[in-house]
């Protein structure tokens, strides 16, 4: 295994709060429902399509609503700590000699300002997916471009998209516990590993 690719918001960052302000922002806009920091413990087992219905959310208009809230979240990455031991974690893997890559769906501007805010350099490259749901293609392109197989991958998240995403491919799948979606949400997905705490993931892995 060469490269371990992390997702950002809810892996690796406590970005959740920032997310609920800039969606209860444009909720009255838009017409969909506020929610509260108990809704999103109350949903962590339904899939983003049903929490849409559940929250009256215009799915059709994701790809006008989406950029503003990453806008919003740009404005107030100071507010966006990265969980405890995170930054020791990927320290210590890549002092394990491996490569460290975010793929995430945030923008790459806001990925970069916190971990320079962070003071992380072990981090190789950010990669983005511009859609919700297309992180396969991006990590298909990533496998073309450093000429490495799904073998030599490891993606580590939390939501069900991801594991989605990393099953097309034959990409092992690291989940951890701490992040957006319950383990009853992705369980039949079947992933390699699971994590409790990022000292849990460089247990895994040595």
């Amino acid at each position: 295994m060469k490269y371990i690719l992390f997702d950002f918001d809810g892996t690796l960052a406590i970005s959740a709060e920032v997310y609920m302000h800039a969606w209860n922002t444009y909720a009255p806009v838009y017409r969909y429902l506020p929610v509260k920091m108990e809704d999103l413990q109350e949903t962590r087992h339904l899939t983003i399509h049903e929490r849409a219905k559940k929250f009256h959310f215009p799915m059709h208009k994701l790809a006008i609503i989406l950029p503003k809230i990453y806008r919003y979240f740009n404005e107030h990455v100071a507010d966006v700590p990265l969980y405890d031991g995170i930054k020791e974690m990927l320290e210590k893997l890549a002092q394990m000699g491996y490569k460290i890559v975010i793929l995430s769906s945030n923008a790459k501007e806001n990925i970069e300002l916190i971990l320079e805010k962070e003071k992380i350099e072990v981090v190789t490259e950010v990669l983005t997916s511009k859609r919700l749901f297309g992180k396969d293609t991006v990590i298909k392109k990533f496998m073309k471009k450093r000429g490495v197989t799904a073998g030599e991958l490891l993606y580590i998240g939390d939501e069900l998209r991801d594991i989605q995403a990393c099953n097309k491919l034959g990409v092992a799948f690291m989940w951890v516990s701490w992040g957006l979606d319950g383990y009853e949400l992705i369980q039949g997905e079947k992933p390699k590993y699971i994590a409790h705490t990022p000292a849990e993931i460089v247990e895994h892995l040595k």
